[in-house]
C-alpha cells in the first residue's frame, strides 16, 4: 500500500493545492518548534523601506574620499575633500593645466550635477593620453570620488552619465593599410 504523500510508484507527489503547501508548511514548523529548533519555525521577516541598505562613505583618516577614473589612455587618482573649490592637477593649478575652457568645464560638471560647486577640494594625478582623455579621467574620478565621499548623489551623477567608464579607444592599426581603415592612394597605372 502506498503512501499518502506519495504515488502508486513510491515518488513523492508532484501535484497538490495550495491548501496542501500549507498544511505542509504548518506541519514542518510545529515539527521544529516539537524538537526545539526555533530558526526552523520562524518565518522570514519582510523587508521595510526602513531596512533598506544604506551605503557607507568611504573616507580615509585625512578626511578624503580616494576614486580613480579613466578615460582612452588616462588614468587619473583624484581626492576629493571639503573646502573652497581649488582644484591641483599633477601639483599644478587646474586653469594652468587645462588651459582650454572645454576641458575645464568637462571638470567642473560632476559637481554641478551634484549641486557641490565650490565645496570640495580636489587633488589629483594624472598620466597617459593627451589633455582631453585627462580631462575625462579627471571628470571620472571626481564622480567616483565624490560618491564614495557622498554616497547619497549617485543618482545625480547617474543620471549624469558621470559614473559610467567611457570604453571608447583608439582603433589600432591593421596590415596592409596607412591607419586603421585608411587605405593606401591607389595609382591605376
Amino acid at each position: 500500500m502506498a503512501d499518502e504523500n506519495t504515488g502508486d510508484t513510491g515518488a513523492p507527489k508532484t501535484t497538490g493545492t495550495l491548501a496542501d503547501l500549507k498544511q505542509l508548511v504548518e506541519g514542518a514548523a510545529a515539527a521544529g518548534t516539537e524538537t526545539g529548533d526555533t530558526a526552523a519555525a520562524e518565518a522570514p521577516a519582510a523587508v521595510s523601506a526602513d531596512d533598506a541598505v544604506t551605503i557607507e562613505p568611504k573616507i580615509d583618516d585625512l578626511g578624503r574620499a580616494y576614486a580613480t577614473g579613466k578615460r582612452k589612455n588616462a588614468i587619473a587618482r583624484v581626492w576629493v575633500k571639503p573646502g573652497a573649490g581649488r582644484i591641483t592637477v599633477n601639483g599644478r593649478e587646474f586653469e594652468t593645466y587645462f588651459a582650454r575652457p572645454v576641458l575645464r568645464m568637462i571638470i567642473n560638471q560632476p559637481f554641478e550635477a551634484a549641486q557641490r560647486k565650490d565645496q570640495f577640494d580636489v587633488v589629483c594625478t594624472v598620466v597617459g593620453g593627451g589633455l582631453s582623455g585627462q580631462a575625462g579621467a579627471v571628470r571620472h574620478g571626481i564622480s567616483r570620488a565624490l560618491l564614495n565621499y557622498e554616497p547619497t548623489l549617485r543618482p545625480a551623477l547617474k543620471s549624469g552619465g558621470f559614473l559610467t567608464r567611457d570604453s571608447r579607444v583608439v582603433e589600432r592599426k591593421k596590415y596592409g593599410k596607412a591607419k586603421a581603415r585608411r587605405s593606401f592612394q591607389f595609382s591605376k597605372r
